[in-house]
């Protein structure tokens, strides 16, 4: 293979060698011929030796050789060479290299450049790997291009602040003029920019959060513009107009409301409107509506919008998609605790998502199922839940039992019904119990002295069907041994006494 090979037969015959080894050998090749070429300082051959480079450096070889050739491209007048410069700077380089301090001056020049495609170089590459450092020197830059009349550039500029403020966060005060002032910007892409960069400032400081929710009306606006809009192609997804922008919104609108009364207030008829008017049947439509969700119960909302949100992810419950449904489920477990009743009303369709064939789905139905469980549904139920027991995967077996001994201990219309439950978890899924629920067992059943009879025959007739589970015998022995004369008795009011015998009590 000749040292000067164009990338696109690179490509060909690493992909058509049939060995690891044989590739190696390739790479390892091209790789010597490529310093060779870098030290001989072939201009003409820079930018191409360096693209074979980064094609390297993604198939997970060796490529930090090539770190001051990207130094050099960078400082080139040419575009072309630019633009593989700034790549490989992306790629090859980070904040914890010199190399990468030798290329903030070229950035700084570059983000006064007449031309907008090598502005947009310069801020890519500061957003995706400038150091503190860099921030710091180039942060008066990116605020003035914030002010810029070129929508590309200012896009560009809003994303490369918010990585600035993530580097060095007291710079925010600096770019929080010019992030409100962005959002009456008719282009969406800078829309975007400066919903993330407010949503970044306000999560970062409480003083500059304050000063945002006075823009709530601002957002509710634009997020109305957005649901009322007609079909725009630009900004079409399945239906839905800009849903990255809406869900960008609605997250801020989220960090604005909380805690806060008169913003919950501005915008409670907004997220009624979105809760009622975006199609849920299209994932765009989805993930708006879960975003809604979130926000709602998030902020300080009126009773009728939380119920609102409780009933969309019960429609999401229904979804054929699995992912849909594990969130629906996973939103809903952080919410039973303190809209219990409106949780409730989708018992039924909770319970059903315990038979679904994905485990992970099952698991958050068991939970949420048991989360679910009252003083009033208790018989109802746990039968629902002791028959997934009989059921449910390996794996979820001894968190089912866990879960069941935990509510039947809480509550258990009566004692007799609580043991009653607890021999059926024994006898169905006895050797995936915890530890602790054989002595809990055994003082529960200490207590409840009207039932001693009762609990030792029922105790017998399961040792007798099934002698393998090794708690239900551990509990089984002790009660025997403790109120074995009521069992040689034959007599029980409460269920159908067995004759035993003495050797038959041997036997076991």
């Amino acid at each position: 293979m000749s040292p000067s090979v164009r990338l696109q037969e690179l490509i060909r015959v690493i992909r058509s060698a049939r060995t690891q080894c044989e590739e190696r050998g390739v790479i390892q090749r091209e790789c010597a011929a490529i310093r060779e070429q870098f030290r001989q300082n072939d201009n003409g051959g820079r930018s191409h030796n360096l693209a074979k480079l980064l094609y390297v450096h993604m198939l997970g070889y060796p490529a930090h050789f090539g770190q001051m050739e990207c130094v050099r491209l960078i400082a080139s007048p040419r575009y072309s060479e630019k633009r593989i410069g700034y790549l490989g700077a992306m790629m090859l380089l980070d904040e914890k290299q010199d190399a990468s301090l030798l290329i903030t001056n070229s950035i700084k020049n570059d983000l006064s450049h007449s031309s907008q495609y090598v502005q947009s170089l310069a801020l890519c590459t500061l957003a995706c790997m400038g150091s503190a450092e860099m921030c710091r020197d180039l942060a008066p830059e990116i605020e003035r291009l914030l002010k810029a009349s070129n929508s590309y550039i200012k896009k560009k500029a809003t994303l490369c602040a918010v990585h600035i403020i993530r580097k060095v966060p007291e710079l925010g005060e600096m770019f929080t003029p010019s992030a409100h002032s962005l959002l009456s910007e008719k282009n969406h892409g800078v829309l975007h920019g400066a919903v993330v960069l407010i949503t970044e400032l306000c999560e970062r400081n409480t003083q500059t959060l304050d000063n945002f929710r006075k823009a709530v009306p601002e957002l509710v606006q634009i997020m109305k513009g957005l649901v009322m809009s007609g079909y725009s192609p630009e900004h079409n997804v399945a239906g839905i107009s800009d849903p990255f922008l809406q869900v960008r919104i609605l997250r801020l609108l989220r960090i604005l409301g909380r805690n806060n009364d008169r913003a919950s207030d501005a915008m409670n008829d907004l997220l009624a409107q979105v809760a009622t008017n975006t199609d849920s049947t299209k994932t765009a439509g989805s993930a708006v509506l879960y975003e809604t969700v979130l926000t709602v119960m998030d902020i300080r909302s009126e009773s009728g919008l939380r119920v609102l949100a409780v009933n969309i992810l019960g429609r999401f419950l229904l979804n054929n998609d699995r992912n849909i449904r594990y969130i629906s489920m996973t939103s809903l477990l952080k919410i039973v605790q303190t809209d219990h009743n409106a949780v409730q009303r989708h018992r039924g369709t909770i319970v059903d998502c315990l038979k679904d064939q994905d485990a992970s789905v099952q698991r958050r139905a068991l939970e949420l199922s048991l989360a679910l469980v009252s003083s009033v549904n208790i018989r109802s139920l746990m039968k629902e839940l002791l028959l997934f027991l009989s059921t449910c995967p390996p794996e979820l077996r001894a968190h089912a039992a866990s879960g069941i001994f935990i509510a039947a201990e809480k509550y258990a219309p009566s004692q007799r019904w609580h043991i009653d439950t607890i021999l059926h978890v024994l006898t169905t899924a006895g050797s995936d119990v915890r530890d602790e629920t054989v002595p809990n067992l055994i003082q529960l059943i200490t207590s409840a002295s009207e039932l001693h009879c009762y609990t030792v025959h029922k105790l017998y007739r399961a040792l007798v069907t099934d002698i393998s589970q090794q708690p239900l015998v551990q509990v089984a022995c002790w009660c025997i041994g403790e109120y074995g004369d009521l069992l040689l008795k034959g007599d029980c009011e409460e269920t159908e006494p067995v004759q035993v015998q003495m050797h038959d009590l041997a036997d076991y």
